[in-house]
């Protein structure tokens, strides 16, 4: 009965690790299968990849990948359906399973992030091509825009008279004016910039107390010091007779110059003019002598002015100046056309910042948040100079505009 009982209790035990062997190569065939599936999804993924761009090599090795995996899953199935699964180790095959698995998921993964490091790519040249188009676009608007204001401002004065003249023509070529003295101000700082100069200490000199809240600002000192130098005896009138006697004289000198070609016109008119002096002083005080001489190297501009027989310095820079000038002249006669009395105006430092009176010459300082204004306990941003002055026309104002500075 002992024997009996103990034979009973290993067959029961040989019973057991033969389920368990059974349930241990059912997992492993369950395991390679699965990773067979993810190895084939991963091959075909590769297909896929190496059709675009095209890739004879790289498709042909995935398709034999793919075929391998699928004539070994379909001896797989042949060894279970006669129940032939010669696994010596489960727990080997079961290991080996996963780390394909994973290697095939990671190849995939893998692939999933080039197509979309591919997309990224293609998005990022769409969008470098449309905003080169867009620049294009905005530039080309510009330029029409800017010709047909050009063009605008001066055809509308041809047949002017002064019992149509009125405020919106000054307004008109005062911005035709500042377009110019913008220009010049921008050609006199890249000849700084060409010639080593410290823009901030040369801002520093225009501006000893002024706050730049961006670096780049500092061309705000500069426009403001060419703006108030040209517009500076804006308010005196040019000829000795008084203005009700002149107003129409001063219309026809502004009907005169605005079109001219200035270089010639010096060439071959009086260089005692009241326009040609107001062109040779008004270079004298925004061109100092160092500042000549930093740029060209010599002091010719001024010697050619001084000879005064009519000749005029033949560089990019005067051009520039030369129209510039032109323009304030212009506007200058045009505001003593006008029937009612031009003042101009400019705005005291830490004066409070008024709409009624004043334009901010920089938006992004208005915007600027008090946490980043660190030179200012308030926050508070009030007028650190007048870039362009303002006009008065009778009780019309035309907006001075100002940069804004944190309080000091």
């Amino acid at each position: 009965e002992t024997k009996a009982h103990h034979h009973q209790a290993k067959n029961k035990n040989e019973e057991s690790k033969a389920r368990t062997r059974r349930r241990a190569v059912m997992e492993a065939l369950i395991a390679r299968l699965f990773a067979g599936v993810t190895t084939i999804k991963a091959s075909y993924a590769e297909l896929q990849m190496a059709q675009q761009p095209y890739n004879n090599e790289a498709i042909q090795k995935a398709d034999q990948a793919v075929v391998d995996e699928l004539i070994s899953i379909s001896e797989l199935k042949k060894r279970f359906l006669k129940k032939e699964l010669n696994i010596s180790s489960p727990q080997v095959t079961l290991m080996l399973a996963e780390v394909q698995e994973q290697q095939s998921l990671m190849k995939t993964f893998g692939i999933t992030i080039q197509k979309l490091q591919s997309l990224v790519d293609t998005k990022d040249s769409e969008i470098s091509s449309l905003k080169k188009q867009l620049h294009e676009c905005t530039a080309f608007n510009k330029s029409l825009e800017k010709k047909l204001h050009s063009s605008a401002s001066l055809s509308k004065f041809e047949s002017l008279h002064l019992s149509a003249l009125n405020t919106t023509h000054f307004i008109h070529f005062l911005q035709h004016t500042l377009s110019s003295m913008k220009s010049f101000t921008k050609l006199m700082i890249k000849e700084m910039e060409s010639s080593n100069w410290d823009l901030e200490l040369a801002a520093k000199c225009i501006q000893p107390d002024a706050v730049f809240i961006k670096q780049n600002h500092q061309c705000y000192a500069f426009e403001s010091f060419v703006n108030m130098t040209m517009f500076e005896g804006f308010n005196v009138p040019s000829e000795p007779l008084e203005k009700h006697h002149n107003r129409n004289l001063y219309l026809e000198n502004f009907k005169r110059h605005k079109s001219l070609n200035t270089k010639h016109y010096l060439s071959a008119h009086d260089p005692n003019s009241s326009f040609a002096r107001f062109l040779k002083s008004k270079y004298l005080q925004v061109v100092h002598e160092k500042m000549e001489c930093s740029f060209f190297g010599n002091l010719n501009h001024r010697k050619i002015l001084k000879l005064n027989n009519g000749g005029v310095p033949d560089s990019a820079f005067f051009v520039a100046f030369l129209e510039m000038a032109k323009r304030v002249w212009c506007l200058h006669c045009l505001a003593l056309s006008l029937d009612e009395d031009v003042r101009i105006f400019q705005v005291k430092k830490n004066t409070r910042f008024s709409e009624a009176y004043m334009e901010c010459e920089a938006e992004q300082v208005v915007s600027t948040s008090s946490e980043e204004v660190t030179d200012s306990d308030s926050g508070e941003l009030r007028v650190g100079f007048t870039v362009v002055p303002g006009f008065m026309i009778g009780k019309s104002v035309i907006q001075s505009q100002v940069y804004l500075s944190p309080v000091s």
